[in-house]
């Protein structure tokens, strides 16, 4: 068997309705706990208000901090300034996965000194220790999985621009409670964005060359949940059901991720969201299709013209297909197909449902040509199943544009 290692993996409270034990969890933690939400979906509902009042009726303090879009240094740095000396015994997130990534940070942060800029991969010149302040994290959209990682993305958007992460095997949650009931009142636009991110992770982590049996099993169980659930929820925001399966393909998706990488599209995202004000989901969502049909098509060339590196990449690339073929299996009706058939299957389905969730084009914000050539050159894609050079990469963006 291939050998590998599977990271930590934090404890999980998966039920609807179990938002409703938060409460009593948070009485065990201290008084003082930092609940980090979204600016507008959350806590704007009736769930947010009866929460607050809870928490609040149990005697705890409650600081709140909101997330608009992907945190950024200052928005961490800042929160941390502010609650340093308020003997901060817990940070709760519940949200999407900016606000998951903000509380990562800022639980991480209270226990140091600096700004979490210093502790960033590539970017940062400091070794985090790994201190926290005990952390909960509750997901009300089905996509990122930073629920399950150890890991927070910090962005700077701009020329200068970084999408870097605070890493460290002791920031995996404390707890992880998923309550697929949170995701019901999430809209069309963020559950197929929020949902491609989630499928796209899967699919990236099936396919890396850093994957193992065990992830390949839970990323295929995660699949099957998103063919069984995606469009459902999507199109009935009410389906509880659809919901509960994006919720469990969502929290697969992060345990995948973290142990067998990712491949080009989350490369590419990676740095259009250094450079430019866009989701992240939105991004993956609208590169899947056009990736995976080239990643296909180079994996023929292999098969067909043989490669530079010999026979290893002639039996990787059979073993790639070998995989695409699989994922066509999941969501085709039909049995008995060849691989062939399943492959082209696959790659139909994702073109089919960009168009069925209308994914943005790169262009829609303000995205030009000239700034696909530089994404491509700047982008780092690893785990792919094959190699792509920076003309290919172009070559997606462009489709894309």
């Amino acid at each position: 068997m291939k050998p590998f290692r599977l990271a930590r993996i934090p404890q999980v409270l998966f039920r609807s309705g179990a938002i409703s034990d938060l409460p009593d969890i948070t009485k065990g933690y201290g008084r003082n706990t930092v609940l980090v939400t979204g600016a507008r979906s959350f806590v704007s509902s009736r769930r947010a208000d009866r929460l607050f009042e809870q928490l609040r009726a149990g005697g705890l303090n409650v600081y709140h901090v909101t997330v608009a879009g992907e945190p950024s240094p200052e928005l961490v740095d800042d929160a941390v300034s502010r609650l340093k000396g308020a003997g901060i015994s817990l940070v709760v997130s519940i949200g999407g996965g900016s606000v998951m990534d903000a509380g990562k940070a800022i639980s991480a942060m209270m226990t140091t000194d600096g700004s979490v800029t210093d502790y960033l991969e590539v970017v940062g010149s400091r070794e985090h220790p790994g201190t926290k302040v005990p952390f909960i994290a509750v997901p009300t959209t089905s996509g990122t999985g930073s629920e399950a990682t150890k890991n927070a993305v910090i962005s700077q958007v701009g020329e200068e621009g970084f999408k870097r992460s605070l890493r460290h095997d002791n920031f995996v949650p404390d707890l992880v409670i998923i309550d697929p009931e949170l995701t019901l009142e999430c809209p069309p636009d963020i559950t197929a964005a929020a949902g491609m991110d989630c499928f796209t992770q899967l699919t990236e982590a099936y396919l890396s060359d850093k994957g193992s049996p065990i992830t390949d099993a839970l990323a295929i169980e995660g699949l099957k949940a998103v063919s069984r659930s995606l469009l459902r929820s999507y199109t009935n925001g009410d389906d509880i059901e659809a919901r509960s399966g994006m919720s469990y393909a969502a929290l697969l998706s992060g345990i995948c991720l973290a142990n067998a990488g990712l491949g080009a599209v989350h490369g590419l995202a990676g740095t259009i969201g250094a450079l430019f004000n866009i989701p992240h989901g939105a991004v993956c969502g609208t590169l899947m299709a056009a990736a995976n049909d080239l990643n296909v098509s180079e994996l023929l060339k292999i098969i067909r013209y043989g490669s530079s590196t010999g026979d290893i990449a002639v039996t990787n690339a059979n073993t790639a297909l070998g995989k695409y073929s699989a994922l066509g299996r999941i969501f085709a009706d039909a049995t008995g197909k060849s691989d062939s058939y399943y492959i082209g299957f696959f790659i139909d389905y994702l073109h089919a449902i960009t168009y069925r969730f209308n994914l943005p084009r790169l262009g829609s914000y303000g995205l030009v040509y000239s700034d696909l050539e530089a994404i491509s050159s700047q982008s780092d894609v690893k785990n792919n199943p094959v190699r792509l050079s920076s003309a290919r990469l172009l070559e997606i963006l462009g489709q894309r544009l």
